[in-house]
């Protein structure tokens, strides 16, 4: 490893979880049986070089699945509450280490400290979901038309489930997927953002450490490592049940086609462009607040951050106003600095993307209220710190009907009826996360109603990002149709099977055919 000392305790972090020992082109973690090609993973909050780490070859994932395979015949078996004891202890392990785990986050990605800390929580609370999961793996039971006979449902162990995750929650949603699947019964076979591959490196030496102290096969949790070449080796393989992929619509469409091709299941979590409507009956200071927080948070890289605030023309000046104002109050700078607000984009190639997109909106006839720009000098280094900005925009704007993964938030004005709001917010391909700001009960459940939000996330007085882990995450469209976390989220990780047992000495057919012998 390169040791790179800072002001920030990284190094201590790094120790703390287990990491301390990589050399230069190592590979680290459980059953990552990595040889190839080597991942630099460089820090946006200064731009040093954390560490290296191997990258995975055809012939190490072909050992990676064979250990995997193995693990399952053992863990499907275990009893879904011992399953569950065993998260419990992966969730307490979490708990010991909330604080460098959360360091790594905020370092390696770029997001605040506070917010790498709350990723950490998300995977202890989802570890908490599915303990309590674990004593629920309920089936239905029905009655049959034949005398003598019972029906029933269960669900069983899927088998290895394939996990492809982003860079912006690292951690988080890896655990939102592998909580569930190992109280299902099944094992994980996860590939991490090469962007932030340490993450991934240190969550799998928590879990390997969990299972050595309870003597179980390490394979019940896997890594591989590498781009999208590694990728492709899970989505063609039949070997894997389901691949859950997090990221972009075109990624998402190409491990769609390519699971399907095998008649594979697919999980997925894919672009949003997300949208708050801000009627003439909002709060103004509830309406700033959660737009904000939503447009900057994690420097606009979350799927749920806010893009578009639609308001209308009659509180339009006002809530603009308002908004201009709060901007100035921002503190852009280093992310474990908990006096600043919004810290860097994750690499270079997004603060390209994030210049591109207020070219394009100037160029489309926008206007820019809140200038952005690239920010320079003592403590931005690393070239990865940019402005939050605010434009004027139309919803038909190209660059407006496409997700910019950066702080830019486009003000649309609307007229009439909140239904027309409405259409603002729905007339664009992504569906992930909305809400509308209003004191009124009617806009409020047209909001809600069939006709209203066509989003998976519809809220009510609070913005469009952060997620409870106790309700089913994921959108409609082409954010991908996938949900993760709360509610029955847990049964795509499952095989349904119904059965039905006969307990006469008779054998009647269903539907009164005769069949005389």
């Amino acid at each position: 490893m390169s040791k790179i000392k800072t002001d920030f305790g990284i190094d201590e972090a790094l120790f703390a979880l287990g990491i301390q020992n990589l050399n230069d082109g190592s590979s680290t973690g459980s059953n990552n049986f990595s040889s190839g090609e080597t991942i630099e993973s460089y820090s946006p909050v200064d731009g040093s070089l954390i560490a290296k780490v191997k990258t995975t070859s055809k012939n190490d994932y072909d050992k990676v699945i064979d250990v995997a395979s193995e693990a399952f015949k053992t863990w499907r078996l275990k009893p879904a509450p011992q399953r569950g004891e065993i998260v419990r202890q992966f969730g307490n392990k979490l708990r010991e280490l909330k604080e460098p785990l959360g360091k790594l986050v905020s370092y390696e990605m770029g997001k605040s400290y506070q917010e790498g800390l709350g990723e950490v929580q998300e995977m202890i609370d989802i570890c908490d979901f599915a303990v309590g999961l674990s004593r629920q793996l309920h089936g239905l039971t029905m009655h049959s038309e034949r005398p003598g006979h019972r029906m029933y449902e269960q669900y069983h162990s899927l088998g290895i489930i394939g996990i492809i995750s982003a860079f912006n929650f690292p951690v988080a949603v890896w655990a939102w997927n592998t909580a569930l699947a190992w109280i299902c019964g099944d094992v994980c076979v996860w590939k991490p953002s090469e962007k932030t591959p340490l993450c991934g490196v240190a969550c799998q030496n928590i879990a390997a450490s969990v299972f050595k102290a309870n003597n179980l096969p390490e394979g019940i949790s896997s890594m591989i490592n590498g781009n999208y070449k590694v990728g492709e080796m899970m989505t063609n393989d039949v070997r894997i049940p389901l691949v859950s992929a997090t990221g972009s619509i075109r990624m998402g469409k190409i491990v769609a086609q390519a699971v399907a091709a095998r008649l594979g299941k697919s999980l997925l979590e894919l672009g949003g462009n997300n949208a708050i409507i801000v009627t003439p009956n909002a709060d103004i200071k509830m309406t700033v607040i959660g737009a904000v927080f939503g447009a900057v948070g994690t420097a606009g890289q979350r799927c749920t951050s806010t893009r578009r605030l639609i308001i209308h023309e009659s509180i339009y000046n006002k809530v603009k106003d308002a908004l201009v104002a709060a901007y100035k109050q921002l503190r852009v700078g280093n992310p474990l600095d908990e006096n600043n607000h919004v810290g860097p984009l994750i690499d270079t190639d997004a603060v390209a993307n994030y210049n591109k997109a207020l070219k394009k909106v100037v160029a489309e006839g926008g206007k820019i209220l809140v200038p952005g720009g690239i920010l320079d000098g003592k403590g931005y280094e690393s070239g990865c710190y940019v402005k939050p900005a605010i434009a004027e925009a139309d919803n038909n704007f190209e660059i407006v009907q496409h997700e910019t993964f950066a702080p830019v938030l486009y003000l649309l004005k609307y007229s009439g009826e909140v239904e027309n709001a409405i259409a603002i917010q729905n007339g664009v391909v992504q569906g992930l996360s909305s809400a509308i700001m209003t004191s009124n009960l009617r806009e409020a459940e047209q909001f809600l109603s069939v006709v209203g939000s066509d989003c998976g996330i519809a809220n009510v007085n609070i913005g469009t990002s952060g997620a409870e882990i106790g309700g089913a995450f994921g959108g409609e469209k082409e954010t991908g149709g996938g949900r993760e976390s709360g509610s029955d989220a847990w049964k795509i990780y499952m095989r349904r099977q119904t059965n039905t047992i006969n307990y006469t000495t008779e054998l009647p057919l269903a539907q009164g055919i005769k069949f005389d012998l």
